[in-house]
């Protein structure tokens, strides 16, 4: 059976219910924001009808002279949106300047320019509402006088903005929000890292001398015991490894020192160390390595080397078959030094690959799911490199790749 470490469904849960919930609370905003475009329009309307009748009362009334300035200066002195009135043939009427309201024409500007003008602005008025008509009756029949166009106030085009300003507004605060929590959590998750690594290094260490001591004993008191001095060599190479494994978790959380390091070199020796436990896990596995020429980059030795070796072991778990390849390239590019670890293992999900970094992720039954976690931390944060799937195909294998800066 395998495991997958990582966000319970209760958390996914939780994050698709504030989604929705956002989804819901812009749209009822957007739906009132409307609803209140929608009820000033329509007291626009009356208010832009108010002032056709009143030009038809005026036209048909006693009044006579048809002063239609005296509508525009003393009726409806209440509009606060723009207004043109044209003739039967909607055609702008002059001096223009006495038929526009909350429209500015500049009296500089020639008649005809005026003209054209206005024309625009009336165009642009009717496609987002049909003027309203100035008629009267005659002998039973209707006789169109003007035509009103109008179009929006002020207050209605910031009311449109609204709901996108607050929008925005609340997508920025929720981005702000979210960046700076993702940053506190990944700040608590590398002190917790950082503190697990270096009391792990010290609980290490204490035995660990403990039994240097005693492998001192052994080389003294067994000088003439056959079997005891064939075991030291081994002894000596497991406690070098045990002292390799407290140097690497001790070095977690500090500023490790980069040194000019042969890559080649490195890489091998990772090799030579995995191939001699390959026969352990009852596997054939074959590492090649493959380069064209000796590359030289700012290493720590430790460190980089835990690296190679996870993703080496990450290979071989992938390897569900007893017999397999792993294949590491080194090669240059323009601005970089890549490493390739290739393995013919059982590939990799789509749906897991954003998940194979993160702490805690694992599909083996056995692991803390920490090794490409610990990984990509080493190589991003402390060798200023990059460390991500090159390429991955189920029941083919999986790419790594890790790129390294020539410059530093």
């Amino acid at each position: 059976m395998m495991k997958k470490m990582g966000n319970s469904p209760r958390s996914a849960n939780f994050k698709i219910a504030l989604l929705a919930g956002a989804i819901i609370l812009v749209g009822a905003l957007l739906l009132y924001t409307q609803s209140i475009v929608e009820k000033l329009q329509a007291k626009e309307r009356e208010v832009a009808d108010l002032y056709a009748r009143s030009l038809e009362y005026i036209a048909s009334g006693e009044t006579g002279d048809g002063d239609f300035s005296f509508i525009f200066d003393e009726i409806i002195k209440a509009i606060d949106f723009p207004v043109i009135l044209t003739d039967e043939n909607r055609e702008p009427i002059y001096p223009y300047t006495d038929y526009v309201k909350n429209i500015r024409i500049d009296p500089e500007v020639p008649a005809e320019r005026q003209r054209e003008f206005l024309l625009n602005l009336i165009h642009e008025m009717d496609q987002q509402r049909d003027p309203i008509q100035v008629t009267y009756e005659s002998n039973g029949e209707t006789i169109v006088l003007n035509h009103l166009h109008y179009g929006e106030s002020e207050l209605i085009r910031q009311l449109r903005w609204l709901p996108i300003v607050e929008v925005a507004l609340a997508g920025l605060f929720v981005l702000i929000a979210y960046t700076g929590f993702s940053y506190i959590k990944r700040s608590e998750q590398s002190n917790i890292w950082v503190g697990m690594a270096k009391e792990t290094a010290h609980q290490i260490g204490t035995p660990l001398s403990s039994i240097m001591g005693w492998v001192e004993l052994l080389r003294e008191y067994g000088k003439d015991n056959p079997q005891i001095q064939e075991t030291l060599p081994e002894l000596d190479r497991d406690i070098e490894r045990l002292r390799k494994i407290a140097a690497r978790f001790s070095k977690i959380g500090s500023k490790p020192d980069l040194k000019q390091t042969s890559l080649n070199k490195t890489i091998q020796h990772v090799i030579e160390y995995i191939e001699r436990r390959i026969p352990q896990m009852r596997k054939q596995v074959s590492i090649n390595f493959e380069t064209d020429a000796e590359y030289r980059a700012n290493l720590n030795t430790e460190l980089f080397e835990w690296v190679i070796e996870n993703l080496i072991k990450n290979a071989l778990d992938a390897i569900e078959n007893h017999t397999g390849t792993i294949t590491i390239t080194l090669k240059e590019s323009r601005s970089s030094l890549n490493i390739d670890i290739s393995d013919t293992g059982k590939g990799i999900e789509k749906r897991d690959r954003k998940d194979v970094f993160r702490p805690g992720y694992s599909t083996k039954q056995r692991g803390w799911g920490l090794g490409l976690s610990l990984s990509k931390r080493i190589i991003e944060d402390y060798h200023h490199g990059k460390l991500y799937i090159k390429e991955s195909r189920v029941g083919e294998g999986t790419t790594f790749r890790i790129k390294l800066n020539k410059k530093l």
